[in-house]
């Protein structure tokens, strides 16, 4: 059946594309631009056609528990011994050394033992989830990302691959840099929602407007005298880096309620003083500035129809990012990868008669994860 992503609600497709295998908004999001092929690698004949294929790989990426591709035989150490310029990505929640390398563990527990759950949200509330999965996509794909890259370069130097350790844990604290540094320097605890980027500055905050919220970001002395002027109070300049909750706060607030957020946005693109609008999700899909950086974008998927989901933020001027390919079903292309590798058309089918090796499962039926 796959990962559990792939079934879970909302659904694209029906009972009729099960052939392919209805996938989820979640799994299409997530695995646009891949094949997929079917190994087991518990079975001899699986590890070595995976041993195989390594052999012109430059990068293997797992998401496993620490020593479980060892207990498999497909390691780092054994797979360098195919491919020494191989680059091996493995991503966990807490990294291959340390106390918790058995642990499991999602998103929030690896925000909350960092310390960056415990600095999100207001002063003296409680802990504020974040709607973007920070440690997740900030602090496992994008450093893994990163790691590879310089592994990569690395590589085509040396001819030398080596292994990325990329824990989710690491990566979430290290988007505390400014945070963990200040406090490292001068011993300050910081609490939550007391952050000078988090909640202290009356020049800094989200404030509420007539009809929702603004945020105003005016740090730079020059944005904050512009807004000051604009709204008639001068006397407030002084004011900038007076607390969340002061009575200059009170008042910085009335001034907010006083118009909309469409309102502050016309106030914005004349005065220029960091006050935009927050939007909700679907006004901010269908924004000027969404639609104009091709944040957006659609294809046609076959058996699902029209697919929507965000696109490429990294913009190439030479070799653009883009869909072309749509999430595979789950072994779509097992045995066109194993053809390109060199394997006979005997050997595919002898692997596929085993179970060695397998295409779509046209049997299995969406499992019920999530709900």
């Amino acid at each position: 059946m796959g990962d559990y992503v792939r079934w879970a609600p909302p659904y694209y497709g029906d009972d009729s594309a099960q052939a392919l295998g209805t996938r989820s908004a979640l799994y299409l999001s997530l695995n646009r631009n891949k094949r997929s092929i079917r190994v087991d690698l518990k079975s001899e004949d699986g590890r070595e056609a995976f041993l195989r294929l390594v052999r012109d790989f430059d990068v293997v990426l797992e998401g496993n528990r620490p020593e479980v591709m060892d207990r498999l035989g497909v390691g780092y150490e054994r797979l360098r011994d195919e491919n020494p310029a191989l680059v091996y990505c493995a991503i966990t929640g807490y990294g291959q050394t340390g106390p918790y390398t058995q642990r499991a563990g999602h998103d929030m527990n690896y925000l909350g033992l960092v310390g960056l759950l415990g600095l999100t949200g207001e002063r003296d509330g409680r802990p504020i989830q974040s709607a973007g999965q920070i440690a997740d996509l900030g602090g496992g794909a994008l450093m893994a990302a990163f790691g590879v890259l310089a592994a990569l370069h690395e590589a085509r130097r040396t001819g030398e691959g080596q292994l990325v350790d990329v824990s989710m844990a690491d990566g979430a604290l290290s988007w505390l840099a400014m945070v963990a540094g200040a406090y490292l320097c001068d011993g300050e605890v910081p609490r939550r929602g007391d952050g000078q980027l988090s909640g202290r500055f009356v020049c800094y905050l989200p404030y509420e407007a007539a009809d929702g919220y603004v945020t105003m970001g005016a740090l730079e002395p020059q944005f904050w005298a512009r807004f000051c002027a604009a709204v008639g109070r001068e006397d407030l300049v002084e004011k900038q880096f007076e607390r969340n909750g002061s009575e200059a706060w009170a008042e910085i607030a009335e001034i907010f309620r006083g118009r909309t957020r469409a309102e502050w946005k016309s106030f914005n693109d004349e005065h220029d003083a960091m006050i935009e609008p927050v939007l909700d999700l679907d006004e901010a899909l269908e924004s000027e500035l969404v639609r104009a950086r091709e944040m957006v974008v659609e294809w046609e998927q076959p058996e699902l129809g029209t697919v929507r989901q965000l696109g490429t933020p990294v913009k190439l001027s030479r070799t653009p990012g883009g869909v072309h390919a749509p999430a595979p079903a789950l072994g779509q292309h097992t045995e066109a990868v194993l053809r390109e590798a060199g394997f006979g058309e005997e050997e595919i089918a002898a692997l596929i008669d085993s179970g060695a090796a397998a295409g779509p499962n046209a049997d299995a039926a969406a499992g019920r994860f999530l709900s």
